[in-house]
């Protein structure tokens, strides 16, 4: 499986943006989600959901402002970022897994097998 994330760049202060994950070989993963890691911080979990529709889950700090979502017939997986603060400049990646998650298990690293180069998104104003 390779992930192709794109579509980072600036954004001001409660600005919006919408990042891409082009995949390709996807066809035995089972959850798609997004990590970021900000300057001098541990990467964390940020979204994830089963592809096939369904489970969805969100980090706590970004939950109600970030939309996962994916198009299948495209094979590509978004985040829309809406009302974005500085504390959401970090480098993003996506990620696919071949396991089908639980809530707790979405945020390890470990259980994500495949990992794209990231993508830059800095919020200033």
């Amino acid at each position: 499986v390779q992930l192709q994330a794109s579509g980072g760049g600036w954004v001001p202060v409660g600005g919006s943006l919408r990042l891409s994950c082009a995949a390709s070989g996807r066809t035995f993963t089972t959850f798609v989600g997004w990590f970021r890691q900000a300057p001098g911080k541990e990467r964390e979990f940020v979204a994830a959901r089963r592809w096939s529709g369904g489970s969805t889950y969100y980090a706590d700090s970004v939950k109600g402002r970030f939309t996962i979502s994916r198009d299948n017939a495209k094979d590509t997986l978004y985040l829309q970022m809406n009302s974005l603060n500085p504390e959401d400049t970090a480098i993003y990646y996506c990620v696919a897994s071949r396991l089908g998650l639980i809530a707790s298990e979405v945020r390890r690293r470990d259980n994500w097998h495949y990992w794209g180069q990231g993508t830059l998104v800095t919020v200033s104003s």
